[in-house]
């Protein structure tokens, strides 16, 4: 049974359950599978020696979560070759490339985590009562080790854009 975690976030100022282990910098990333259409799946391995920017949205779809895909499109371009910067969503493959291509988002890869939330959960941001995940952002270096997490203790408000990206450059 996946650990339930309490306490530690809202949705509009009300408590909302996340599912799975609390990350923190310096350990190692965990595995996933997420959908980049219906049928293929990536895993963390194919992006191995790549530093990866994972940012978490809810939903494509929302205002927050809209802004924050499209900020992370922007600087994406500015971070070099050896940057990858993921978007999850438990939205479906086809919505996330209908959004994708109506806000002209290129340099971002979208990924589904709606067939199992395998990524939710084993990120430990998996909400419970929504079956949605967290907003949150993950720098995972080349060697798969997190070096920088902030899972937003309210889901209606943006990360840290700044501090994201300055983990990020400190391991360019």
């Amino acid at each position: 049974m996946a650990q339930e975690r309490t306490g530690v976030a809202t949705l509009k100022g009300n408590p909302i359950t996340l599912i799975g282990p609390e990350l923190k910098k310096g350990d190692q990333a965990p595995n996933f599978t997420l959908n980049k259409s219906l049928v293929e799946t990536v895993s963390l391995s194919d992006y191995a020696g790549k530093i990866k920017l994972v940012s978490v949205v809810p939903s494509i779809d929302t205002g927050v979560c809209d802004a924050q895909t499209r900020r992370f499109n922007e600087e994406a371009g500015k971070l070099g070759d050896n940057v990858v910067v993921l978007t999850v969503s438990v939205d479906l493959p086809m919505a996330q490339a209908r959004w994708c291509g109506a806000a002209g988002i290129d340099k971002v890869t979208l990924l589904s985590d709606y067939k199992d939330n395998s990524f939710g959960e084993a990120y430990g941001v998996l909400i419970q009562e929504l079956r949605l995940d967290m907003r949150s952002i993950f720098v995972i270096d080349g060697n798969d080790t997190i070096q920088y997490v902030e899972v937003l203790s309210e889901m209606t408000e943006h990360p840290n854009y700044e501090q994201a990206i300055e983990a990020v450059k400190a391991l360019v």
